[in-house]
């Protein structure tokens, strides 16, 4: 009985450890919170370059928006457009004492990861996937703060 006990605790343990391979690091934390951070202080700062390093070429960015009658419509940016965006604002870039910035990460699971991002106008809920060993943002959802 006791060897039966014994090789079923070491057969679950055995299962148990392949799941903390999957673990994520400080790296991964570290990583994705820079990624987070390059996006949208590419924007503030006007660096087209440093947020499109942060941004998965095939991303999309959604807003649900509503017309006066309350009908709603889903519209939509690509990562060129937030690239082209980011490039207009080093014509006038957001004082760095006016930056809202915050990054939280609300999820990391193996190679994706939810992120919300406080910026002063409105609040990004991105999701990040690890694309050839960096971490990207691939979507974008997000909602203007009142009057913003």
């Amino acid at each position: 009985m006791r060897n039966a006990l014994f090789s079923f605790i070491m057969a679950s343990l055995s299962l148990a450890t392949p799941c903390a391979t999957w673990a994520q690091s400080a790296a991964d934390s570290t990583a994705i919170e820079q990624t987070a951070l390059d996006y949208i202080q590419g924007y503030y700062s006007g660096d087209p370059e440093r947020m499109e390093g942060a941004l998965h070429p095939d991303l999309a960015k959604r807003i649900v928006r509503n017309d006066p009658a309350g009908n709603s419509r889903l519209d939509q940016m690509d990562a060129a457009t937030l690239v082209g965006i980011a490039r207009s604002m080093a014509q006038r870039p957001v004082p760095e004492e006016d930056w809202v910035d915050d990054v939280t990460i609300l999820d990391i699971y193996r190679n994706v990861a939810s992120v919300r991002v406080d910026a002063a106008q409105w609040i990004d809920y991105l999701h990040l996937a690890r694309w050839n060993g960096e971490w990207k943002i691939v979507n974008v959802l997000w909602e203007m703060h009142p009057g913003g």
